[in-house]
């Protein structure tokens, strides 16, 4: 009897059994790494609010152009909402996702993956050139997290995947290959950015995602940038993000690092000889980092970290994705000798933005009753040519407001390597607008 009850247990339990011997030989690299690393992956839903007041139409008061837009258009806050994902980088409940994920959001609300409550969670840091964001839980942690990887020893052809939670409600999930380490691709207006390109689906749900490799390492975080792309995938590469996180968290932005070379193009001898490729160095500060490097006047720096360089603006923007402290490896080329070294970068030093903008634009500001005043002009720069004078006030920098010293400086400091620029400047109460150099 007892032997047939054995029998009859072991014929009911040999299916499930047996199904769980298959289901062991379905876990693939792929499964294991996605199970490793999924607790991490948060949805981020933002409400934005959008004022709405009277004269915001064309300017023209209570004109009837004003009446008939606003009877479109109610006047007042309205509320709108946008979706995106995110990564959990420590215990303590730091986020990493996209700057264009919370840009002007007023709340920000987070979903975990076992699609409990959501929880609020404030902005720590942002920095919208290179598309990064640190946020951080209101609530105390501990949380689960994918602490980053190494993006440094990536090879073309393996294997990655790309993990959103798009509508918090579950994970997305779709995998590919690596088909360039360091595509350079232009990210905004006049900057350019260096990306992991994969063949992985990334859309704007989960951009701010992970990339993770089959090890469940956290290699990148996927960027939504080239919507009319079909089968192509962009990520910002995770050493990257290492380099600026801290300054996120510390400051709230990343510090603008300084190296000290002057830089311009090459000229059209190089280029027929060597390539469009490189920028040259035009002249390198006396007790600057550059100097202490040995980096020479007439070098030609090829590339940053292994990144070849074709432009001023290309060095300025891998410029920015380091600060200081950081060492900035360098390529260069010494008449036919090839170089390779390591400059420590350091902060920008006093009247640094004043001395850029006199050199850059052709002009000068200083403190006035009622804002900035132009003190002084080049004669024969940018700023010359298209008749700017001393006593004129400069009130924007871009679209950027700026009052005072500080802001100018700030201002100026997010554009270094950027031009043009477009400085709104008032005279005997009208406005003008000069793009320079």
């Amino acid at each position: 009897m007892v032997i047939l009850r054995l029998i009859l247990l072991f014929c009911l339990c040999f299916p499930l059994l047996n199904s769980y011997v298959f289901a062991a030989e379905r876990i693939t690299p792929v499964v294991s790494a996605v199970a490793a690393s999924r607790d991490a992956v948060v949805n981020i839903r933002t409400e934005k609010v959008i004022h709405r007041n009277r004269g915001a139409f064309f300017g023209f008061g209570d004109s009837i152009f004003d009446q008939f837009f606003q009877n479109m258009m109610p006047l007042g806050d309205h509320k709108t909402e946008s979706l995106g994902s995110g990564v959990i980088i420590d215990s303590e409940g730091h986020i990493l996702t996209n700057a264009h994920v919370v840009d002007k959001a007023s709340r920000i609300f987070i979903a975990l993956a076992d699609r409990g409550p959501e929880l609020e969670a404030h902005l720590i840091g942002q920095d919208k050139r290179i598309d990064l964001a640190v946020l951080k839980f209101s609530k105390e942690g501990p949380y689960p997290f994918l602490a980053p990887g190494t993006s440094e020893d990536l090879m073309l052809g393996e294997t990655v995947i790309a993990i959103g939670n798009p509508l918090g409600l579950g994970h997305s999930i779709t995998t590919g290959i690596i088909s360039s380490t360091k595509r350079r691709i232009q990210s905004g207006d006049h900057f350019t950015s260096v990306f992991i390109q994969t063949d992985a689906l990334i859309n704007p749900g989960n951009s701010g995602g992970p990339l993770i490799n089959i090890n469940g390492e956290l290699i990148g975080i996927n960027t939504a940038i080239a919507r009319q792309a079909q089968g192509i995938g962009f990520s910002i590469p995770i050493d990257t993000a290492k380099r600026v996180v801290h300054d996120l968290i510390d400051y709230g932005r990343v510090r603008r690092a300084y190296s000290g070379a002057i830089v311009g193009s090459v000229s059209k001898a190089f280029i027929r000889s060597f390539g469009d490729a490189g920028v040259v160095v035009e002249d390198v500060v006396d007790g600057s980092p550059a100097m202490h490097a040995n980096i020479q006047i007439a070098d030609v720096i090829l590339a940053i970290d292994g990144v070849p360089l074709s432009s001023v603006a290309q060095y300025y923007a891998e410029l920015e994705t380091y600060t200081p402290g950081d060492l900035l490896p360098v390529t260069l080329l010494r008449g036919e000798q090839l170089i390779t070294l390591e400059v420590l970068l350091s902060a920008l030093p006093a009247g640094y933005h004043m001395a850029y903008t006199r050199t850059t634009f052709g002009f000068s500001v200083q403190q006035g009753r009622d804002g900035l005043i132009v003190d002084d002009v080049l004669s024969g720069s940018a700023a010359d040519s298209v008749g700017l004078k001393a006593g004129d006030l400069v009130v924007k920098v871009d679209d950027v407001r700026v009052g005072n010293l500080a802001q100018f400086e700030q201002a100026i400091e997010e554009r270094i390597g950027s031009i043009p620029v477009q400085f709104t400047v008032v005279r005997d109460n009208i406005a003008y607008l000069l793009k320079l150099p």
